[in-house]
């Protein structure tokens, strides 16, 4: 019987997946290096929200096969290691896009309408001073530039769309093709700074993508410019974007990811009325959170047990094992 192990809570519809199909499924809850080491020396998967899986922990893997990832980021796992030893990286790439697009959308809409402020100043029975609150904005024919055209971006794009606003694409990954078959446009990364009334990012967190936006890119955006990461902390350099958010540089900015996660408490973006800030969970809607459980937990026993159901796309490494 194959062995599962469940790190970090996954909905129970994902676990029944698993548990129909007989697999030897078990939560580990204490999540100390020492532990993870000692549980999972015989599991032949790992369904992982976002314990950080290392080389040293996943040596000592004997038996396992695949790592089904929670969601879509994975720069918590040791991918080289993984691909070494051939074993599988998969996320739920179909899971989330609606989930991480509403939020976005909520982040633009209520920065760009000073919701809070607006709420904030009604509850203080300072209904007549709204001639006090800063200049709000609509999205309509406004220009938003969407980092990154992955399912996420996509479905942010058609939501804009909703708004008649005009949506432009970075992603060198990308064809112009495509994008243009979705209604946007396709532009450079320089351009797109300067012409941007929202921006919203929607990129892995690499070596090339780490600080993408630091003072030099803040320094080409428009003034009334609203900026929001979704993706991964540690692309948009959170010193400087205190110091754009600071000295008005930008409008607002929203952020549901963090460079340390938990923030730190001093963190100085806590301090700052200009800026939406959300605990990384964008995609934790109950829906989203039902969804990425199956996906997981598919992923997982299509890999060992069904290959033909086995959705190829959400394995990351799946040119190296040959799933192509």
């Amino acid at each position: 019987m194959n062995k599962i192990a469940i790190i970090g809570p996954h909905h129970q519809d994902g676990w029944d997946v698993l548990q129909k199909m007989n697999f030897d499924v078990f939560e580990i809850t204490d999540l100390t290096k020492k532990n993870l080491i000692k549980e999972l020396i015989d599991v032949e998967g790992i369904a992982l929200r976002t314990t950080k899986l290392d080389e040293e922990i996943l040596s000592k893997c004997s038996k396992l096969k695949i790592v089904a990832r929670h969601g879509v980021g994975y720069d918590s796992v040791d991918i080289n290691y993984l691909n070494q030893k051939k074993i599988a990286l998969a996320i739920t790439g179909t899971s989330n896009a609606v989930s991480v697009a509403e939020h976005v959308m909520t982040m633009f809409l209520n920065l760009a309408k000073n919701i809070d402020k607006s709420n904030i100043l009604t509850k203080k029975g300072d209904f007549d001073k709204k001639a006090d609150l800063p200049d709000f904005f609509e999205l309509y024919k406004k220009n938003i530039l969407i980092l990154g055209f992955g399912r996420i971006g996509q479905a942010l794009a058609k939501r804009c769309l909703g708004f008649e606003a005009n949506i432009y694409v970075y992603d060198p990954f990308v064809n112009k093709e495509i994008i243009e078959t979705n209604k946007c446009n396709k532009i450079d990364f320089a351009d797109g700074l300067c012409l941007a009334d929202f921006i919203s990012i929607h990129i892995p967190l690499n070596k090339e993508t780490k600080n993408l936006i630091a003072k030099e890119e803040l320094k080409q955006m428009k003034e009334n410019c609203i900026l929001v990461n979704t993706a991964r902390g540690g692309i948009i350099n959170e010193r400087d974007l205190t110091w754009a958010l600071t000295n008005k540089k930008i409008y607002g900015a929203g952020l549901d990811v963090f460079e340390t996660e938990p923030p730190l408490k001093d963190n100085a973006l806590f301090q700052l009325d200009n800026v939406l800030l959300t605990p990384h969970n964008a995609a934790l809607t109950l829906e989203c959170r039902k969804r990425m459980a199956v996906e997981t937990c598919e992923n997982i026993a299509y890999y060992l047990t069904n290959s033909d159901r086995l959705n190829k796309n959400n394995i990351i490494n799946k040119k190296l094992l040959k799933l192509i």
